[in-house]
């Protein structure tokens, strides 16, 4: 079974739009993105939206058809590669020039410093509205996360053994808060509280500047509330270089964490992997939701869930299981109506072309290919939905109940909303308050410890061939020995 679509998305790289298209077999297990070509200016809203999904049955599916559902769109990156290398060595050898080359060139604006101190900005005026908003979310951000602080533990193993683990913060963060067409300030909290909360020395927050050069005021402010050092004022491969090399402004960082397009991914996954002794928080890919519903779920609430997934971008994935009798007709006129009424219809309309749903006898069978899907945010809007979450084996963040829109998670519950995609959440969390620690561990031992553990570990050693191991301790011993009364 082939379905072929094509699509739109911004490109923050770029500087614009480009064209994606689709390619998946069902039959094969595989399912292909490929970047065409990039356009410049705006994507119009078309007359008519056609919102439509795909839909299976469960039990009629073979094992190739079924693994075929599961993929993600994979992206092309030998040729995004091509795109992206050239800007970080650039960047790695000309540094702020490069960085304000590019930021002229793929964003439009003329800057003539990259980076901001964020303690020399004044505090900007947002709408009382909007300011509590974001102060709530900060709020249970911040107490979810610290939540999260596990005590320091030592623990005797044997008579005069002592072992524990110690958490450090790392020392250099860089959050990357996506701009393009949408720009994103619950992300900067997302990323930069946990990081205060861990005691990061130096954080540093890359976005793209606005044409005159500005950044997002609701993205300065929450800054400036979760402690970032640093604001780059610059987004795409350009900034996850200057983050990962340095600059002459820019600090260097030793963990780069957050979302982004493809250009992004491809820069961070490059880094990693390179000289400039980088880490990154997880693989990232489109943003994508799994609903399962019941007879009990509200259409209207179901396809509201759908679309604030799908309004992300042409690329979000979007899956709809629903369980036993379900009237689908009252689901799609819901999503056909809600969709039209969306500013960011088109794009709403693009991601649902290449998304489906899933009809299921059971909940067990639901909860079974949710687990093989993985998904990033996982909506369980069935009667009794708490009865279902030890069941959840595999997804970023799950939304139990009628009442638990994933937009409470994306905002203000206090969860993290930077999220593993693609599948990755089989073995993947999402960023968490130990995304900014690392932990050392410290062992000591009393000259009985030594005696009483020691000539183990000498056996151990002289098993594996490795004498000076085994000196290691057994001189020591010599010395208790020495000592000893006789």
């Amino acid at each position: 079974m082939d379905i072929y679509c094509a699509s739109c998305s911004r490109s923050s790289v770029l500087g614009g739009a480009s064209i994606i298209e689709y390619s998946q077999n069902l039959g094969g297990g595989s399912l292909h993105l490929r970047t065409l070509w990039p356009l410049s200016g705006s994507i119009s809203k078309p007359v008519n939206i056609r919102c439509s999904m795909k839909s299976y049955r469960l039990s009629e599916l073979s094992n190739a058809e079924l693994n075929g559902l599961k993929a993600r769109p994979r992206i092309d990156f030998s040729s995004i590669f091509n795109i992206v290398s050239p800007i970080v060595e650039d960047v790695q050898n000309r540094g702020d020039a490069a960085v304000i080359d590019y930021t002229a060139r793929f964003d439009g604006a003329a800057l003539d410093k990259i980076v901001e101190r964020v303690a020399d900005l004044p505090e900007p005026k947002l709408d009382p509205q909007v300011k509590e908003a974001f102060d709530v979310a900060y709020d249970n951000i911040y107490a979810f996360h610290l939540a999260q602080k596990a005590p320091e533990k030592s623990v005797e193993n044997m008579k005069g053994v002592r072992c524990k683990r110690v958490a450090r913060c790392i020392s250099a963060v860089g959050l990357y808060v996506p701009g393009g067409t949408a720009v994103l300030p619950s992300t900067s909290l997302m990323l930069s509280v946990p990081a205060q909360i861990a005691g990061c020395k130096t954080v540093v927050l890359a976005t793209p500047p606005s044409r005159d050069g500005s950044v997002c005021k609701e993205v300065v402010y929450c800054a400036r509330k979760a402690g970032v050092t640093h604001i780059l004022k610059a987004g795409g491969a350009q900034a996850i270089a200057a983050m990962a090399w340095g600059t002459l402004s820019c600090p260097k960082v030793e963990k780069i964490f957050g979302p982004g397009n493809q250009y992004v991914t491809a820069a961070k996954m490059m880094l990693q992997n390179s000289e400039a002794m980088v880490s990154i928080d997880m693989p990232a890919g489109p943003s994508e939701v799994l609903v399962i519903a019941d007879k009990h779920a509200n259409p209207v609430h179901i396809a509201a869930d759908l679309l604030s997934q799908a309004e992300h971008g042409p690329d979000s994935q979007v899956v709809l299981v629903v369980v036993g009798d379900v009237d689908m007709d009252a689901i799609d006129m819901e999503i056909r109506k809600q969709c039209d009424n969306l500013p960011r219809g088109e794009f709403a309309s693009k991601a649902l072309s290449h998304s489906f749903t899933v009809r299921t006898q059971d909940m067990e069978e639901a909860m079974s290919f949710a687990n093989l899907y993985a998904p990033e945010h996982l909506i369980i809007n069935v009667k009794d939905a708490e009865k279902w979450e030890g069941l959840v084996e595999n997804a970023g963040s799950v939304f139990l109940g009628q009442w638990t829109p994933e937009s409470v998670g994306d905002y203000a519950s206090g969860t993290n909303h930077v999220l593993p995609t693609y599948g990755y959440a089989r073995m993947y969390g999402g960023v968490s308050l130990d995304s900014f620690l690392k932990y050392i561990t410290v062992q000591s031992l009393t000259e009985e410890g030594l005696r009483k553990l020691g000539p183990y570990v000498a056996k151990m050693a002289e098993v594996e061939g490795l004498e000076a191991h085994k000196r290691a301790v057994t001189l020591r011993l010599q010395d208790i020995e020495a000592t000893l009364p006789r």
